[in-house]
C-alpha cells in the first residue's frame, strides 16, 4: 500500500498558508513635502503652523525683551511678548498619500541667514502678509522669486478684518499674475488647509512644466 503523505485528517502544505489579513497588506507611507511658512515679523506664522499641525508644533519662541527695542517692531496693535528666534515645524497628512511638513522662518531680518537652510528641499511656500505692514513681506517674496520656489501670498485676516482688497495687495507687491493672492485666517485649522492646498497645486503647476520641458 502506497504511503499517503496527505491522509484525510491531515490538511495539505498549501492549505496551511493562511491568507492575508488586512493588518498584514503593507501600504506605502505617505510623499513628505516640505513647505515653507514665511513673511515679516508678527505677522502669524507661528499661529498659522499651530493652527493646523497635527502634532504639538515645534516652536523657537523666546521672550521679548527691553533689548529687543528698536530692532523689532511688532504691530502697535498687538500684544505679542515673545518671537521665534529660529524655526517652527508641524505636520498635518493631507490624505494617505501625501503629508505635509511645514516649517516656518523667523520673521526678523537678523535670521536671515538661516533661510537657505531651511528652505532646502522644499516644494512651495505660503507667504504670510499682514495688510498694516505690506513692506514685512517684501524680503520673502524676493527671496522666492529669486530661488524660483512656487509660492502664495496669504493675507491673514486679523479679528476678520482686512486693511485692503486682493488686487491692492497683489499691485503693492509687484507679484506676477500667476501667483495667487488670497486671503486666510491663521487662527483656523479649516482656512489655513485651504491656503496650503493652494501652495501645493502650484507646486505642482510647476512639476508638470519641467516633465513637459
Amino acid at each position: 500500500m502506497a504511503f499517503d503523505p496527505f491522509p484525510e485528517n491531515r490538511a495539505a502544505p498549501s492549505d496551511y498558508r493562511a491568507a492575508p489579513t488586512d493588518d498584514r497588506v503593507k501600504t506605502k507611507p505617505p510623499v513628505p513635502v516640505k513647505i515653507i511658512v514665511a513673511g515679516g515679523f508678527g505677522v502669524g506664522k507661528t499661529t498659522t503652523v499651530g493652527a493646523i499641525s497635527e502634532i504639538s508644533p515645534l516652536t523657537t519662541e523666546a521672550e521679548m525683551t527691553m533689548e529687543s527695542v528698536g530692532v523689532d517692531h511688532p504691530n502697535r496693535a498687538t500684544t505679542k511678548t515673545t518671537t521665534t528666534i529660529a524655526m517652527d515645524f508641524g505636520c498635518v497628512t493631507i490624505d494617505h498619500t501625501l503629508k505635509l511638513y511645514l516649517f516656518g522662518t523667523p520673521g526678523q531680518s537678523r535670521f536671515s541667514f538661516m533661510w537657505d537652510d531651511l528652505v532646502r528641499g522644499a516644494l512651495g511656500a505660503l507667504v504670510v502678509v499682514d495688510t498694516s505692514r505690506i513692506d514685512d513681506c517684501y524680503p520673502a517674496v524676493d527671496y522666492f522669486e529669486r530661488a524660483g520656489l512656487p509660492f502664495v501670498v496669504g493675507v491673514n485676516t486679523f479679528n476678520g478684518q482686512q486693511g485692503y482688497n486682493l488686487d491692492e495687495v497683489r499691485w503693492a507687491l509687484a507679484v506676477r499674475d500667476d501667483v495667487p493672492v488670497l486671503q486666510f485666517d491663521a487662527r483656523f485649522r479649516g482656512s489655513v488647509r485651504d491656503a496650503l492646498l493652494v501652495v501645493l497645486d502650484q507646486a505642482l503647476d510647476k512639476a508638470l512644466r519641467m516633465r513637459q520641458t
